[in-house]
């Protein structure tokens, strides 16, 4: 299987190797590595790998944690690599190319950029405020979003990560218009916790909203969440 493994690690000659060392010696075979973060002495990196399904994770555990100045921030499935900025602006370039379905083509590819599990694209009415303990409505979501997604509380609208009751973590990003919100997350597996989204993350998923808005424009207007039934 596919996983992902974020470690935060001593911005050093040879950290980053010998992490590249233990993951080997452990039987993962590195797919990819991307630089989340470097500051103050420390860094933080994704590592993309293909994981025997036999191993148990613990092995992996016990090696990255037994190397001196190395955290585990998070280990989980993925469903591909990462992609890089690069294939921001292909989906940017498919939204102008149909609008139409902008949207929907949006949420659907999200999820792949960031390693995430799924997405949705949640309206949150003007009249927010006077609906105590109601949640956001579903616009529309990507094909692996649960039937009824249960989003996180995403006001005020400004982009940041979350963790929800259950241990899914997301990263929202308001349009900016229509009350629209875009909403990514990652559920926990049977066998390891959700990765928080690094801030990285959640300004890459802010930008591509921002200009996302831009190209779709009034349309984003005409967005409606399916009515709710009376009880």
């Amino acid at each position: 299987m596919l996983l992902r493994v974020r470690v935060t690690l001593p911005d050093r000659p040879g950290a980053l190797g010998q992490v590249a060392r233990t993951l080997g010696v452990a039987g993962a075979d590195i797919v990819q590595v991307v630089v989340l973060e470097r500051l103050g002495g420390r860094a933080v990196d994704d590592f993309t790998v293909v994981w025997p399904g036999g191993n148990r994770l613990d092995r992996l555990h016990a090696g990255l944690g037994a190397i001196p100045g190395v955290h585990i921030d998070g280990i989980w499935r993925a469903i591909g690599a990462p992609t890089s900025g690069g294939h921001d602006s292909e989906l940017l370039a498919q939204l102008a190319a149909n609008p139409a379905d902008g949207l929907a083509t949006l949420v659907d590819a999200v999820p792949g950029l960031l390693a995430a599990d799924w997405a949705a694209a949640a309206v949150v009415p003007a009249d927010w405020a006077a609906r105590s303990g109601a949640a956001p409505a579903v616009a529309c979501a990507s094909w692996r979003a649960p039937e009824s997604p249960g989003l996180p509380e995403v006001t005020p609208l400004r982009a940041r990560p979350m963790e929800g009751p259950d241990g899914t973590r997301y990263a929202v990003a308001p349009f900016g218009r229509a009350g629209l919100v875009l909403v990514v997350a990652r559920g926990p597996g049977e066998d390891m916790p959700a990765a928080a989204f690094h801030v990285s993350e959640v300004d890459r998923v802010a930008q591509l909203v921002r200009a996302a808005a831009v190209i779709l424009g009034d349309r984003l207007d005409l967005v409606t969440a399916p009515p709710v039934a009376a009880a």
